[in-house]
Formats: C-alpha cells, sequence, structure tokens
C-alpha cells in the first residue's frame, strides 16, 4: 500500500532529483517545461538534477539556441527544448492568452501596430533587452510602461512570434522565433495531446490528470482525451480518491541524494496541484497561504522553510525549521549547500531557526 511519502520519493526519482541525468539539456527535455521566472534560481532547479551541475551548461544552450526562455504552459516563463517549443505553444497557449491579453486592453488599436514595431526591430538588431527594445519603440513613436512591454513581449512570444535571443552578460534578450528555431516539430492536436500525456506522467509521475490541467492550463476534457491515447504506455494506481498516472515500472528504492534545497517555483512543487501536498505528509505547511521562500527537502518531504541570499564571496541558506531535525537530516541539507555553493562558485553558509520561532501561518 503506497503512501503519501512513497509517492513524494518516486516523484525524487521521476523528475531526477534523486537520478540526476548528463546534463541540462537532457533535463529541459525530459522535463518538457521548467518554470524560469526567476534565471538564477531556476537555473540550480535544472542544474541540480545533473550529475555535474555547471553554470556553463544551461547558459551554452540557451546561447545555442537549443533550449528557450518563453512564455509557454502558464503566463510565466519557462525553459523549453527548441525542438518542443512550437508544439506545445500551439497546444496550450488558447486559455493562456487571454489572460495576458486582457491586460493589455488599455494599448486598444495600438497593440497590431505596437506589435509590428517589435518585430521590425529584432529583425534590424536581434538579441535586444527589454531596455534596448523599449528604446528602439519610443525612437518609432511608441511609448510603453515597463509592464505593458512585458505584457507584449509575452502576447508576441505565445504567439510563437519571438523569444529569447542569446542572453547577454546574464541578461534575458529577445530575437524573432523564427530566426532561433529554424526546424519547428509541428503535431495535430490528438498527437500533441498524448505526446504531452506522455511525457508529463513519465517525467513528473505519479500525478492526477488534475495536476496535468493546472501544469499545462488544459481543461479535463483535453487532459483526459490525450490520457486515453497514450494509457497503453503508462500505469495507474488508486490512491486515497485519486488516479495517479506514472511510466511504466514501480517506486524506486534509493532517493540519494537525500536533501534538497529548492524554491516554491521548482517542478517539485509547482508541478503539481491537485496532489501537490504529498510532499508534505505531516502537515507543516499552511494549506491556506502559499510560502514566499524556498523549501528544504529530505527523502522527498518538507521540513524547513529556506531563503537564500547571494554576496560576491558566499550564499547564504537560512533555514527556518519546521520541526526539530535530527543530525541525519541536517547533514542531507549541509550536502545540498555543499552542492549548490559548488554551482554557484561561493562559499556555502548556512544558519538554522529554531521552530519555535517559525511563523508556518
Amino acid at each position: 500500500m503506497l503512501t503519501d511519502r512513497d509517492i513524494a520519493r518516486w516523484r525524487l526519482r521521476s523528475q531526477h532529483l534523486a537520478a540526476p541525468l548528463d546534463g541540462a539539456e537532457h533535463v529541459v527535455r525530459s522535463l518538457l517545461a521548467v518554470q524560469a521566472e526567476n534565471p538564477s534560481q531556476s537555473a540550480w532547479a535544472v542544474a541540480t538534477r545533473t550529475r555535474d551541475p555547471r553554470q556553463a551548461d544551461l547558459a551554452g544552450l540557451l546561447a545555442s539556441e537549443r533550449v528557450l526562455r518563453t512564455h509557454v504552459l502558464r503566463p510565466t516563463w519557462h525553459y523549453v527544448h527548441a525542438d518542443d517549443a512550437l508544439w506545445l505553444l500551439e497546444l496550450t497557449r488558447d486559455r493562456v492568452l487571454p489572460i495576458i491579453d486582457q491586460q493589455l486592453v488599455p494599448l486598444g488599436d495600438r497593440l497590431t501596430v505596437v506589435a509590428d514595431a517589435v518585430l521590425e526591430a529584432l529583425a534590424e538588431a536581434p538579441g535586444r533587452t527589454r531596455a534596448e527594445l523599449a528604446d528602439a519603440l519610443a525612437e518609432r513613436g511608441h511609448e510603453l510602461t515597463g509592464m505593458q512591454l512585458m505584457l507584449l513581449a509575452g502576447h508576441l512570444e505565445l504567439h510563437a512570434l519571438i523569444c529569447s535571443g542569446a542572453p547577454r552578460d546574464g541578461e534575458h534578450t529577445y530575437a524573432l522565433f523564427a530566426d532561433r528555431v529554424t526546424a519547428p516539430r509541428r503535431m495535430e492536436r490528438d498527437e500533441a495531446l498524448a505526446e504531452l500525456a506522455f511525457r508529463y506522467f513519465t517525467a513528473h509521475g505519479p500525478a492526477t490528470d488534475r495536476d496535468l490541467a493546472y501544469w499545462a492550463t488544459l481543461t479535463l476534457t483535453d487532459v483526459r482525451r490525450g490520457l486515453a491515447a497514450a494509457a497503453g504506455r503508462l500505469e495507474s494506481f488508486d490512491h486515497g480518491d485519486r488516479t495517479y498516472w506514472h511510466a511504466p515500472g514501480g517506486a524506486a528504492a534509493s532517493t540519494s541524494p537525500e536533501g534538497h534545497l529548492l524554491q516554491v517555483l521548482d517542478e517539485m512543487y509547482r508541478g503539481y496541484q491537485d496532489s501537490r501536498w504529498v510532499l508534505d505528509a505531516d502537515e507543516l505547511l499552511s494549506r491556506g497561504r502559499e510560502t514566499a521562500i524556498g523549501m528544504a527537502l529530505v527523502d522527498g518531504q518538507v521540513v524547513a522553510g529556506m531563503k537564500r541570499t547571494l554576496t560576491t564571496r558566499a550564499v547564504t541558506f537560512e533555514i527556518r525549521m519546521l520541526r526539530h531535525l535530527s543530525p541525519e537530516e541536517k547533514n542531507a541539507i549541509q550536502d545540498a549547500a555543499a552542492r549548490c555553493g559548488r554551482f554557484l562558485e561561493r562559499e556555502p553558509r548556512l544558519t538554522w531557526q529554531e521552530p519555535s520561532s517559525v511563523d508556518q501561518g
């Protein structure tokens, strides 16, 4: 009989936290998309799933057009492999676009004209930062607020007209989608739904159909249609009042490495909604208010909140314990901090805040 803890451990392996891959490209392709709202934090979300975490790994993929950072799945940025970008956009954007377009209503009839100006500016000089793009629009007589430009860029990304360019000095840039993805992969809708279901449940399973509906901003009808087409390549089991789908095979026995320091945008948290709380079997976290800081996981379970602070020489992890931790659990967290420190090329430091002084509301 599986428990919530068993499912959470299983996900560690499905998501490659306990079974790291050879490089960032394999991670992004396997997970299909990785939320990338915060580039620094999301770079670690990818790197921690590799055997040899290096900053240059993902950075090189973003520069070489193999991986994009663009709006897809939900109204925020994700890393997505160039091979998967177009079919995933075409499949999921219809229910995402209205969220962004509603906020662009104040532009009125100017929307088309300003959008064309963005495409013209990027055709002339690709790889512009947002500030440079704003200057180019101003030169053409279009003054936008920072928020309007961000929303307009998201609108154009969802239409597969623009996407990320090569980062410059660590800063995000924009380029024409057609210039960055020269051989896009396309699928008919039914084929795409099946592909999505198979790959999501392979890399995120065990998970439920409602988890996928949330993750991809799709209707349950569409998700179940794709699941029906992919069911022959997946397995399932019932737990509580839910059906969980996963790749063929059973739960993994090993969860090495055992400790992980992750942000709430990480796929272990953000990759689910319906069954998210299997990672908190002891109900240490509030269900009514989402935490604004990161998480310390040991053996697939949240045991502490985590706040990361970078300086030029060190990375400090403030560990806000949700319960008293054993020496072995603290060692697992220290090991996770050391891995992240090596990746960031900074000395890892930890501070520990006892549970009695932590606000768990």
